[in-house]
C-alpha cells in the first residue's frame, strides 16, 4: 500500500492457502518486486494462535532474509483508527471477543487527526463486556460504534506514519486467548 490505498489486494477462503503464495500474487498485482519491500506492516493481534504466529514467523524470515524493518501493530490501534475515520470522537470502548467467555477491552481517545490509547488492554469477564456494551450508547461520555474487523489497509497505513524498525525477536503477540499447552500423560496400558 502507498501512503493513502491499496494499490494491490487479494481475498480467499482458502484457509490452507500458503501465505507466501499470497504475498507473491499481491506483489504480482502491483507490479512490486520482492527488493523493493522496505517496511513490513505486521498485525501482532489480538487474533488467533495460529494466524499471529504464522505472520510473525513469515516477517521474522523476511526481516532476517532481506534486512526489511518491521512495523508491529495491534489489531486494537487498527480498529480505533477505522472508527476514527469513520467520524467517531472522544473516549471509545473498544471490546474483542477472546472465545472462552472473556473479552479483551482497552479505552481510546480519538481526535479529527489522531487515536491516543488511555487504558491498556486487559481481560474483562463476559458480564462486564455485556455492562459496557449495554451501556455505551445512553452514558455520558461514552460513545458507542458498529462493530468493526481489523482491515489490512488501514494497517498499512498506520505503518506508513511511523519509521519503525523493530528487530523480529522482540516482537510479543497478542493471542485471542493465552495458551494453556499441557503435557499429554503417558499412553495408558490395555
Amino acid at each position: 500500500s502507498n501512503n493513502t490505498n491499496s494499490i494491490a489486494r487479494v481475498v480467499t477462503d482458502d484457509l490452507k492457502i500458503s501465505p507466501l503464495l499470497l504475498i507473491d500474487e499481491v506483489l504480482e498485482k502491483s507490479h512490486t518486486d520482492r527488493a523493493e519491500i522496505s517496511v513490513i506492516a505486521l498485525g501482532i493481534g489480538p487474533g488467533s494462535y495460529t494466524g499471529i504466529r504464522s505472520a510473525i514467523a513469515v516477517a521474522q524470515g523476511w526481516q532476517l532474509a532481506k534486512s526489511v524493518n518491521l512495523s508491529p501493530i495491534s489489531s486494537a490501534e487498527v480498529l480505533a483508527a477505522t472508527a476514527r475515520t469513520q467520524g467517531q470522537r472522544g473516549e471509545t470502548h473498544l471490546i474483542i471477543d477472546a472465545q472462552r467467555h472473556e473479552h479483551y477491552h482497552t479505552t481510546w481517545n480519538l481526535t479529527e487527526t489522531e487515536q491516543t490509547e488511555t487504558k491498556p488492554l486487559s481481560i474483562i469477564g463476559v458480564v462486564e463486556a455485556f455492562e459496557l456494551e449495554s451501556f455505551g450508547p445512553d452514558q455520558p461520555g461514552m460513545r458507542y460504534c458498529k462493530p468493526l474487523h481489523p482491515c489490512a489497509v488501514q494497517l498499512a497505513k498506520l505503518a506508513a506514519k511511523r519509521n519503525s524498525d523493530v528487530p523480529g525477536f522482540t516482537i510479543e503477540p497478542i493471542y485471542l486467548r493465552q495458551t494453556e499447552f499441557v503435557k499429554a500423560p503417558p499412553p495408558r496400558k490395555l
